[in-house]
């Protein structure tokens, strides 16, 4: 595989202040092949271990991460910005455990088809064997349910590269796995850097690869995949739209749409980053926007408490401000004071204040590509034919929501909209109860509940003969 053997450190930047948070270094080829060798080994006991033991160690694990909120809760707050009382992912963690115990013995149960006398035919879901599973940081601990748990209960083994902005995450997840029983091999960390990931997955050394990450990084995946006959997982970003009719609540939807805007600091793949606003009502709207963004205070997340933190980088803020001031240049307005900005600019380079524009369209680089930053864009439309084809219009399609008291048409509307998630007056919502994924660059694949579950499986048919004639 041409991995590399020499010892290579790298440093978690945190954005609070600009200090080295942790120090690191990447795996080395021998300490890969150990990695490799100890997981295939514990893959066929892993398999035959009954599927309510299996369970039970995740439930555990779920419970052993819980145990270690605060110790977590810290490590999200130094690594990527968010404020310490909103840094604590693992009751969302645990959920996933046990919301996957209530139903894998009905998913991964035997499924009969048609049969008669002398022949049975049925369909066992069978684990695919070694997953590779890549996390991005943004929701650090919260994304092992997908990435670890799910594929575990299904009987498969998992070695998991996390992002190197968090990479104290995966160590803690190793040990408290370890700490639930977890028996040796099953479940192992690695610290892996990019070109030697792709060196692995191109060698066909997995059976699947799951990554949620960038679209970039997903594209970079799946090249590597091509030709190995590996499934692969993505679950990449998203440019999510909403729609307000006027009809809506504006009072009830005004917050909501801040929250899916500014929480996480607009830091995640289901961030609301586009609001089409229905022109009887935009200036109204635009108002109580700009009002509900100025709740959302800016502040150092762990001697304050704010309600934004920093975003995860610097450039990443330069990136987020630049798009801004492209926008304002081809004649957007900025509606938020300038004291946000000035606290910022204070607090460090990686402070982004949240902001309303108005005035954007499609011809902007900030309606187009992902902004992964706390920037609500107000766009107003004339009414649902025009809003239905702005939303559609974007490379993107992870999930969309649309604002009505009129919840048949509603509904009906939301059946025309191009994402793998559509809501009716909620929005920036990963439901754990229902298939999770995207369309078009937003990724390949479903994670969550049953569909989740049955992907980390292949349909193994039986035709079972009983008499020959």
């Amino acid at each position: 595989m041409n991995l590399r053997t020499d010892i290579r450190a790298f440093s978690v930047t945190s954005p609070v202040d600009g200090s080295i948070y942790a120090r690191r270094s990447y795996a080395d080829g021998a300490a890969i092949e150990a990695t490799l060798a100890k997981a295939r080994a514990a893959l066929k006991p892993w398999q035959r271990t009954p599927l309510a033991e299996r369970l039970a160690i995740l439930l555990r694990f779920g419970e052993e991460m819980k145990a270690r909120s605060a110790e977590l809760a810290k490590m999200v707050a130094w690594q990527i910005g968010r404020p310490l009382w909103q840094a604590d992912e693992t009751p969302r963690l645990a959920l996933v455990g046990q919301l996957l115990a209530d139903i894998a013995g009905e998913t991964l149960a035997e499924r009969p088809y048609p049969s008669d006398d002398t022949i049975r035919r049925y369909v066992r879901p069978a684990p695919g064997g070694l997953h590779l599973s890549i996390c991005a940081w943004n929701y650090p601990t919260a994304m092992l349910g997908y990435l670890v748990t799910a594929p575990l209960a299904a009987g498969n083994v998992v070695i998991f590269k996390h992002s190197p902005q968090t990479p104290l995450i995966a160590e803690v997840a190793e040990e408290a796995f370890r700490a639930a029983g977890g028996p040796d091999g099953v479940f192992q960390s690695l610290h892996l850097d990019h070109a030697d990931a792709e060196r692995l997955i191109a060698s066909g050394a997995f059976n699947a690869v799951n990554f949620i990450g960038s679209v970039n990084g997903g594209r970079r995946v799946h090249a590597a995949a091509a030709g190995t006959f590996t499934q692969v997982h993505l679950e990449l970003g998203g440019k999510d739209p909403t729609y307000v009719r006027a009809d809506a609540d504006l009072e009830a939807t005004v917050a909501q749409i801040a929250e899916g805007t500014y929480s996480n600091a607009g830091q995640s793949c289901c961030s609301v980053e586009r609001i089409y606003v229905d022109r009887a009502v935009h200036d109204r709207f635009v108002d109580a926007l700009v009002a509900e963004t100025a709740k959302w205070t800016i502040g150092h997340p762990i001697e304050d408490k704010p309600m934004v933190g920093p975003v995860v980088r610097a450039t990443a803020a330069e990136t987020i401000r630049g798009m801004a001031e492209q926008a304002v240049r081809a004649g957007a307005r900025r509606l938020m004071p300038e004291t946000g900005a000035q606290k910022a600019a204070l607090l460090g380079a990686a402070y982004v204040a949240p902001e309303v524009l108005v005035g954007v369209d499609h011809h902007m680089q900030i309606m187009r590509d992902e902004l992964f930053g706390p920037i609500a864009c107000v766009q107003a439309v004339d009414g649902d034919e025009q809003a239905i084809a702005l939303m559609n219009d974007s490379e993107y399609g992870l999930s969309a929501s649309i604002w009505t008291q009129d919840i048949d048409h509603g509904t009906a509307l939301l059946d025309q909209v191009e994402a793998g998630t559509v809501y009716l007056n909620r929005c920036d919502h990963a439901d754990l109860y229902l298939p999770w994924g995207g369309i078009k660059n937003s990724g390949m694949g479903r994670t969550n509940g049953g569909a989740g579950l049955i992907e980390s499986t292949a349909a193994k048919s039986y035709h079972v003969r009983s008499v020959i004639a």
